[in-house]
Formats: structure tokens, C-alpha cells, sequence
């Protein structure tokens, strides 16, 4: 089968398109020919050695996934070959970055069938983080007012709809260029972050601040001032701790997104109901994911992109 691997860690330069063996599923796992892979920014932090998620090289990138069952392995119950299916799996194995991935049967959930099977790649471990954040961790609820700070970007997307759906005002921060996806997403207040200070544009206190930017620790603090007493702030940023405030009972918490296949199956319904817009900014080759990671190195990446491999 064709993949993307690297061999040793480093920049983008050591990925390799190239054959590699078709995987074969063991207990409790399947075989998917995948249908779409959805690059993350973690896929580079994996690739460079940053991140301390232990891989064998060389390692495929990528842990979320689309794609069609095509053999099942031992004591796999729920599932069939020919199954469309969707999943968030193991950071630390093999990814979806090829033609054929192995992945455990309780990641996986039946895929979207409103949309491309491909573009189902784009939700699992975003639309999760989304989700984990609000509701695990903030425990967010009908009228309450919460701050997205990084609102423009995969994760935001699926936060300010889930917390429109729940109920909540939603403040957002984007830049123009992420301005019309934002308010498509239902945000009630957009703050363009490029031209205007946060603080002076946020008065009044809210119930949860949604961190999904990079943030000085200095900015953070401030901005976790206008939490009012018995609030939350939720960082998905672990290079910069989240401030508490423990005299005004505002509580800390750090999200590190975990697999959740029940969840993963209610944001699907929410996906065919027409109710969560699963939102696609490119489509790649799986050949061109090298490039994919390099245009991240840059800056250059906006949105979800999902690497297509060639049909088997």
C-alpha cells in the first residue's frame, strides 16, 4: 500500500511517500481502507519529536480517520466489511496517513451519511475537543455567556455551534479572514482580534472562557479576569498554564482531548440532522501531505485539510 511515514523525527523534510506493508487487524481491531485522513496540528508536534506521545518508527502520522471496514480481527462484535465508519484513534500508533490503517473497533462509530466520507475525517478529534471542553469541563448550560478566544479555527468552529445548540451567548475572536465562518457557526459577538483589544471589547463578565489560541501567560491572566466568581476558563494551550482563581471560586481546566465513541456517535447524529456543519477548507492527494505539513510549518494552513489516498 502507499503511505506517508518518517523514519527518524524531525521537519517536514522526513516525510517519505512510499510503500509499506498492509496492516493486518488483531483482537479487538479492524482494517479500514481509508477513505480520508485529517491532518492536526499534533501530527507535526508527533513528526518533530515535541510532543511526549512514544511511536515506532517508522510511524504513519495521523489519528483521525474515515474509511470502510475491510477485514475485522478477532472478537470484534458491532461492526462488519463494508461498514462506513469514523473514529479518533491512537495517537501513538500507526495512523491514517495510507491507503489501509488498522484501529481499534470501539474507536469507531458509523460515518455521516449526509457528506463525502472523505470530509468525515475532519470531526472526530476536533468536534471532541469542542465538545470535552464545554461540556466536561465547563459544564456549560442554557443562558450562560462564554468567550471563544481562537474562535476561527477547526476546534472554534465546532464550539460555537455546540454552544449556540446548548443555549449560550457566544462571544468569539477571528481575524477577517475567518470573520464569515465564525458568524456561520452562530457566534452573537465577533471581536476581530487584529484591530481590537479583547479586554476593551468583553465588559461585561462571562460564565466560561474557551482558550483555543496561543496566549501569553500575562494576556491569559487578564483575560481570565473577566470570568465572573464561580467560573471556569478551559485551555486547550498546555505550553501555558491556565489560570484559577481560587479566591472568586474560578476554577482551571486543561483540556487533552481522550477517545469517546459515544460522543463521537451523537456529534454524527448532530452532523445528519443538519444541525453541526462539518467545514472542509482543502482536499490533498495523500502524496501532497509533505507539503501539508510544510505550509503548517508556516503558518499557511487555515482550517481542516484532509489528505485523499489514491483508490486501492
Amino acid at each position: 500500500m502507499k503511505a506517508v511515514r518518517f523514519h527518524e523525527t524531525g521537519g517536514p523534510e522526513v516525510l517519505r511517500y512510499e510503500d509499506a506493508d498492509v496492516p493486518t487487524p488483531g483482537a479487538g481491531q479492524v482494517r479500514l481502507r481509508v477513505a480520508g485522513s485529517a491532518f492536526n496540528p499534533a501530527d507535526g508536534g508527533i513528526r518533530g519529536g515535541f510532543l511526549p506521545i512514544p511511536v515506532t518508527l517508522p510511524h504513519v502520522p495521523g489519528y483521525d480517520v474515515s474509511g470502510t471496514v475491510d477485514a475485522l480481527g478477532p472478537e470484534v462484535d458491532g461492526l462488519a466489511v463494508g461498514d462506513d465508519v469514523v473514529g479518533f484513534i491512537p495517537m501513538a500508533a500507526d495512523g491514517s496517513a495510507a491507503q489501509f490503517v488498522v484501529a481499534p473497533a470501539d474507536a469507531l462509530v458509523p460515518a455521516p451519511t449526509s457528506i463525502p466520507l472523505a470530509d468525515a475525517a475532519g470531526l472526530p478529534s476536533v468536534g471532541l475537543t469542542a465538545s470535552q471542553a464545554l461540556f466536561e469541563a465547563a459544564g456549560l448550560r442554557s443562558g450562560q455567556r462564554l468567550l471563544v478566544n481562537g474562535a476561527g479555527g477547526p476546534v472554534g468552529g465546532y464550539a460555537v455551534q455546540l454552544a449556540k445548540r446548548a443555549g449560550a451567548h457566544v462571544i468569539a475572536t477571528a481575524s477577517p479572514r475567518s470573520r464569515s465562518l465564525v458568524v456561520d457557526a452562530g457566534a452573537d459577538e465577533v471581536v476581530d482580534h487584529t484591530t481590537t483589544s479583547l479586554l476593551d471589547a468583553v465588559t461585561e463578565p462571562v460564565d466560561v472562557l474557551l482558550n483555543l489560541a496561543p496566549i501569553t501567560p500575562d494576556d491569559f491572566a487578564a483575560l481570565a479576569a473577566r470570568v465572573r466568581d464561580g467560573g471556569v476558563v478551559v485551555s486547550t494551550t498546555p505550553r501555558v498554564p491556565t489560570p484559577s482563581d481560587e479566591a472568586r471560586g474560578v476554577r482551571a481546566v486543561t483540556i487533552y482531548v481522550h477517545p469517546d465513541a459515544a460522543v463521537l456517535a451523537d456529534l454524527v447524529a448532530l452532523v445528519d440532522s443538519g444541525e453541526l456543519h462539518v467545514a472542509i477548507a482543502d482536499r490533498v492527494p495523500l502524496s501532497d501531505l509533505p507539503t501539508v505539513h510544510q505550509r503548517a510549518e508556516a503558518g499557511q494552513v487555515h482550517g481542516k485539510v484532509v489528505a485523499i489516498p489514491p483508490a486501492v
